[in-house]
């Protein structure tokens, strides 16, 4: 299809009909119109990230608004996002007492509470941004912007929960006469995986759920059983060694022992660790390629 574009030249409106007929008339006239050419993209569409540069501020604002729905009208606020990985903690130290499970010389507290720091952020955030397209479904439909900001707005924003869950932890070092360990260095790097497996999860969910909607209730049991996987619980030294690589396919348990080993000075299982960050990787990937695939049908079918 070819569009003529139309050049459109300054007009100086100086308050009398005969100036601005004249200048009117006055107006070059090019012999020859621009055309732009509007084709259907086939097969999977590569990621713009110009575009994605371009519309940087706009995810911004998209962040900040969801950060102010998600505490808007609460009576504790941001306190939420220390209360509740306090209370998971309490209930899953309950848990390792009844199943008697040896945590080693290191307080299960601190080590349960350290293993929720990124699985709080990886639900929380697989949640929000598979369902984030079918909740703002208004937006698609309107205007045209990088339908990649939608679940990203909405999983980035715990990046900020996840930081006030670390100022709690510090206090729980405190508490328990716990020197920080110099691994500590390496918690970026294991944050930027837990946001790559969250983002790629969360896209591949968003995309799935708006083209079949009853993926919306299979979210909550695909999270549910993967913290049961994911060595939350117990420590992956529990796990028989021959064993422990069949588990580290799920990209969380390699981030969750991570986590563990830079916060508390604990061994590196880096076998673990190496699968569960070629899973993530290939994660991400998949998940934004089919999210970029599927995204020319979300304003007909959102």
């Amino acid at each position: 299809m070819r569009i003529p574009r139309v050049s459109r030249s300054p007009m100086i409106v100086v308050g009398c009909m005969t100036a601005i007929e004249t200048n009117l008339v006055e107006q070059p006239v090019e012999a020859e119109a621009d055309e732009l050419v509007i084709r259907p993209v086939r097969g999977w569409i590569g990621v713009d990230w110009a575009e994605i540069l371009r519309y940087r501020e706009l995810l911004y604002f998209l962040m900040w608004r969801d950060l102010k729905v998600r505490y808007k009208q609460t009576v504790l606020g941001v306190a939420w996002a220390v209360l509740q990985p306090l209370f998971n903690m309490f209930l899953f130290l309950m848990i390792t007492k009844v199943a008697n499970i040896d945590w080693g010389k290191e307080r299960p507290e601190l080590c349960i509470y350290a293993g929720l720091l990124p699985w709080t952020f990886f639900s929380t955030g697989v949640n929000l941004g598979g369902l984030s397209l079918i909740n703002q479904a208004h937006l698609l439909t309107k205007v045209y912007f990088p339908r990649l900001f939608v679940p990203t707005a909405s999983i980035a924003v715990g990046l900020v929960d996840m930081a006030m869950s670390m100022g709690m932890f510090a206090v729980l070092l405190v508490w328990f006469h716990v020197p920080p360990s110099w691994q500590i260095v390496f918690v970026p790097g294991l944050v930027v995986l837990a946001l790559m497996a969250t983002l790629g999860l969360g896209y591949l969910l968003a995309s799935l759920t708006v083209s079949y909607r009853d993926f919306r209730y299979v979210i909550p049991f695909l999270v549910q059983g993967m913290m049961l996987a994911s060595a939350v619980m117990f420590p992956l030294s529990n796990v028989p060694q021959d064993k422990q690589w069949l588990l580290a396919l799920n990209p969380m348990v390699g981030i969750v022992d991570g986590f563990r080993s830079a916060m508390l000075g604990r061994p590196w299982n880096f076998q673990v660790l190496g699968i569960s960050s070629g899973v993530t990787v290939l994660m991400f990937i998949v998940g934004l390629y089919y999210f970029r695939k599927t995204e020319r049908k979300f304003a007909d079918i959102a």
